[in-house]
């Protein structure tokens, strides 16, 4: 039998924990379903230091007290995958890939994004064994080696200067001759010794020897020209795309992203979105914690007006 709440909430980052605080608190009956860890891409994020109050903090640490504080006030965690949201008008039923269903009068969509693949012959096998999307939890085993870090942006330059404090050197990769993360972070990957930054390249295949990582081979966006670099380890931070493929179409930009009015609201009655999952400029967790709130806002008012 479906189980019956007030609002389902889909994603357990800060977009959706934050909403679960404030339907919680407004005596709404919620269920988060997650079908990771609880904090989202916190759990993979070395420090943060650019949440208002907290002047820097450990990623899981964060995201440990996000998850606590958001099943405070009687939220009920959900673990599992959420295979279709289906619009019955009055109710909406959320189907998981197990069978079960949840069943809310509205739901709240805050899946955040999914970290993109490295497109290269042979990437996918070696997944786990040479190619990572998360240093915080693989660093380590790259300790005292060279690895490469591919990407210009924020996550890139972050998760790069947690690798220094592990590996003997970084070598970060990207496609223009300047980066696009904010210039604190960029003074700090330009002033530590052990990051050398390959300009104007892109990966070009991997190099493998015994069936190992031992490198990558890079192509000049500006002649053509190759570069072989020796590594144990390649991490890729080259953007990610939005995780809606369980949504209608109707509700999502060519890009795959929700569609969100102000209010959080979509284009569906009772259903909206929250964070990194929307169609925005800015993807931050201040920027999700914001959504949230004014999702289960919006969310409450819908509520006592149906």
């Amino acid at each position: 039998m479906d189980r019956q709440f007030d609002v389902v909430i889909i994603g357990a980052g800060p977009a959706g924990l934050t909403a679960a605080i404030y339907a919680t608190r407004a005596n709404l009956s919620a269920a988060v379903v997650e079908e990771g860890a609880p904090g989202g891409k916190l759990v993979k994020t070395y420090e943060i230091e650019n949440y208002p109050g907290i002047k820097k903090i450990a990623g899981v640490d964060l995201a440990i007290e996000l998850m606590e504080h958001g099943l405070s006030f009687g939220a009920q965690l959900e673990s599992g995958t959420v295979t279709a949201v289906e619009d019955d008008g009055e109710n909406k039923i959320v189907r998981l890939a197990d069978g079960r269903s949840l069943k809310a009068r509205a739901v709240i969509v805050a899946t955040g994004t999914k970290e993109r693949e490295l497109d290269l012959p042979e990437a996918q096998r070696f997944t786990g064994r040479g190619i990572s999307y998360c240093a915080v939890c693989d660093g380590a085993f790259y300790r005292n080696q060279d690895v490469v870090v591919i990407g210009g942006g924020n996550s890139a330059l972050e998760e790069s200067l947690y690798l220094t404090s592990l590996v003997n050197k970084v070598y970060i990769v990207i496609r223009r001759d300047q980066f696009r993360a904010e210039a604190s972070v960029v003074d700090k990957v330009l002033a530590n010794d052990k990051i050398e930054i390959i300009y104007k390249h892109l990966p070009e295949s991997l190099i493998i020897e015994d069936d190992k990582i031992t490198g990558i081979m890079l192509k000049s966006v500006e002649d053509g020209s190759l570069r072989k670099v020796a590594c144990s380890g390649i991490f890729p931070y080259i953007g990610a795309d939005a995780s809606t493929s369980f949504l209608d179409k109707s509700l999502l930009d060519e890009r795959g992203y929700l569609l969100v009015n102000s209010d959080m609201s979509t284009s569906h009655p009772g259903i909206y979105g929250a964070g990194d999952v929307c169609q925005k400029d800015l993807r931050q967790v201040v920027t999700a914690t914001n959504d949230g709130a004014i999702a289960a806002n919006s969310v409450i008012k819908y509520l006592q007006k149906h």
